[in-house]
């Protein structure tokens, strides 16, 4: 893990007028979020852009190694959170302790953001 992964996300702003917006690539949370005696009041989920296919490989195979079997992964809430860990640099456990309205809508981005409009 990423030591810094903290310092970047308590330091995150939410870009202006994008909060709701599904194509934003910063989720910011209905309400802050506490874990590990952190507050947080959003996510930067723009490292999504730079995730290679094998990294995608390895979550297929982590998912398959859990039990997990879809045939659509990526819209699962499962992938969205590993997903999301690799994006971010932030332990799974950050995105698996989410709020479940707040991990739907991480799902719903992690889906957007391979189906959305470009």
């Amino acid at each position: 893990m990423e030591e810094n992964w903290e310092e970047n996300q308590e330091n995150e702003q939410a870009p202006e007028n994008q909060d709701d917006d599904i194509n934003s690539l910063y989720l910011k949370f209905k309400k802050p979020f506490v874990w590990e005696d952190k507050t947080y009041e959003g996510v930067d989920l723009s490292g999504f852009e730079d995730i290679p296919a094998r990294d995608l490989i390895q979550i297929q195979h982590s998912m398959e190694r859990s039990g997990s079997t879809s045939l659509t992964p990526e819209m699962t809430v499962e992938y969205a959170c590993l997903f999301a860990s690799k994006a971010t640099k932030m332990p799974v456990e950050f995105f698996q302790a989410l709020p479940s309205k707040e991990a739907i809508r991480l799902k719903n981005r992690v889906t957007n953001f391979f189906y959305g409009e470009d």
